[in-house]
């Protein structure tokens, strides 16, 4: 019963940031970027090279996709992680490296359950500069696999990276118990959840991070504007999103043009202050990176 009375105010808090009107508003005094976004380098926070990409779309190409649509930088983890590291061996300067754990037999069904992968992760983690741990699933949270996850967490602690989690917002919350301090970046900013669910989640977790990857239709809404709950999430939390495509894909790589142009549509309704943030400026602070369009064309 005690902790049912402490959780109600964090919902409390929740909703009636939800229910209030947003601070900041992209019109009046906070014009709308507009045009000028096409001049913001992207931090492409959701990045995958996978093996079925290596012969169609050799590394080189992966640059020149980069290059020709202003994406500046991006967040790579790949299955297996050979693909990361071949692109980050290429381009150093382009490529900040997470370390996937599915590799074998071992995919996002059942990484975590899979023999051995502690020790592979530590392997990795020790051969390579990953600075962070996935972009992992965790499609049914199974409370037996605890141990792992507390090490996996360890893990990135004791190197002051980020997890990277695809799944929903309980196991997230489950994440944050095992550990308040965790540092992760919720993918798809929880794809499958409702907006009112991801708004929830980011209020309650002040230190949580989500890229937008695959979200960017929703937020781009249907009219001038973007849509009304995504601009609030969007404007709520500006300096914890970042903007992505998840190359999940060949397919994805294919429409790598369009991926970046949608993201540029819904970013040219906000702000500038805030299109920047969500373009490169939160990736510069998170990573730790100078971010500009001097970096196209360069590897």
């Amino acid at each position: 019963m005690l902790a049912l009375k402490r959780s109600i105010p964090v919902v409390v808090v929740a909703l009636s940031l939800w229910m209030a009107p947003a601070a900041t508003r992209a019109d009046g005094d906070h014009a709308p970027i507009g045009d000028a976004v096409q001049t913001l380098p992207i931090f492409d926070a959701h990045v995958h090279y996978k093996e079925p990409a290596w012969d169609s779309y050799p590394v080189d190409s992966i640059i020149e996709l980069m290059d020709r649509n202003g994406v500046a930088m991006g967040l790579v983890s790949s299955t297996p992680d050979e693909g990361t590291i071949m692109l980050w061996e290429y381009a150093p300067n382009r490529i900040v490296p997470e370390l996937r754990p599915y590799h074998g037999n071992a995919g996002s069904s059942n990484w975590a359950k899979s023999p051995g992968m502690e020790a592979y992760l530590a392997n990795r983690l020790e051969a390579y500069p990953h600075e962070g741990i996935g972009e992992f699933h965790i499609h049914r949270l199974d409370y037996n696999d605890e141990a792992l996850f507390r090490n996996v967490i360890a893990m990135a602690k004791a190197r002051d990276i980020y997890l990277h989690v695809h799944s929903g917002a309980e196991p997230i919350r489950w994440l944050y118990s095992l550990d308040p301090e965790a540092k992760i970046i919720w993918a798809h900013a929880g794809l499958g959840e409702r907006a009112s669910a991801v708004y929830s989640l980011m209020a309650e977790f002040p230190s949580l991070v989500a890229d937008t990857s695959l979200r960017e239709y929703e937020i781009l809404g249907s009219g001038d504007r973007l849509d009304q709950e995504w601009e609030k999430i969007v404007l709520t939390f500006q300096d914890r999103l970042m903007a992505g495509s998840d190359t999940w894909v060949n397919g994805q790589w294919d429409n790598y043009d369009a991926i970046i142009a949608s993201n540029r549509r819904w970013l040219a309704k906000l702000p500038r202050t805030a299109a920047e943030k969500l373009a490169y400026k939160n990736a510069e602070r998170l990573f730790d990176r100078k971010i500009s369009m001097k970096l196209i064309g360069t590897r």
